[in-house]
């Protein structure tokens, strides 16, 4: 079982959607045969019959084993993956709408950070699914940290000074010339960390474009 997987086709992504398959997609983190799905979410068994067949069909989940009860043959199923992430690219196809950060690029956005996450999974899914069929892992980097910051003056000089060393680093590697070069993405986000139950964001912190500093993002 995969930690995450990334779902890029529409029909999947509909399925998976689908209330009482997510429910069987969650049950399934332990494998289970029908009839104890059915027991344990207190379904009809043809019915959890026919949504784990096209579950199947879809690649979310997988035959574990084949046990036999008397005369019959026991089908017990689980997840390919503990935890799924819908591609924009599936999405776009249901919707006709796709995040393209490109639109109208603002630092100062939450709505252009949201748009950068989901290009950010789109492409990473996309490497993802060409790694696996090529048996390849796909090479990348990430940094996931957590600041609290005493003021908003200073947030606004860590965003200026993450920006400075980010335009910097960025400029002493990139080779536009590099005959067997391969370009990469970089994406770097800033944001406050959502309260529970989710609240709104503190007064200091507005998503538009008079805020205090710039939030850096992508250079």
């Amino acid at each position: 079982m995969l930690d995450v997987a990334v779902i890029e086709e529409p029909a999947a992504a509909e399925a998976s959607l689908d209330p009482m398959r997510a429910r069987l997609l969650a049950a399934l983190a332990e494998p289970g045969s029908a009839a104890m799905l059915a027991a344990r979410l207190g379904l009809p068994r043809q019915k959890v019959n026919y949504h784990l067949k096209e579950l199947e069909r879809h690649g979310l989940v997988e035959l574990a084993e084949e046990r036999r009860k008397g005369n019959m043959t026991e089908r017990v199923y689980r997840a390919t993956a503990a935890s799924y992430v819908i591609s924009p690219a599936a999405l776009a196809a249901l919707t006709s709408v796709s995040p393209d950060p490109s639109r109208s690029p603002d630092q100062l956005s939450a709505r252009w950070l949201l748009a950068l996450g989901a290009r950010l999974v789109q492409e990473v899914g996309s490497l993802l699914t060409g790694a696996a069929r090529a048996r390849q892992r796909v090479a990348s980097f990430g940094i996931d940290a957590r600041v609290r910051f005493a003021s908003a003056a200073d947030r606004a000089a860590f965003a200026e000074e993450l920006s400075r060393a980010v335009a910097d680093l960025v400029g002493r590697y990139h080779d536009e010339s590099a005959p067997q070069g391969r370009e990469h993405r970089l994406v770097v986000g800033l944001h406050q960390i959502p309260t529970t139950p989710p609240g709104p964001p503190s007064p200091d912190v507005p998503d538009t474009p008079d805020a205090d500093s710039p939030t850096p993002q992508e250079n």
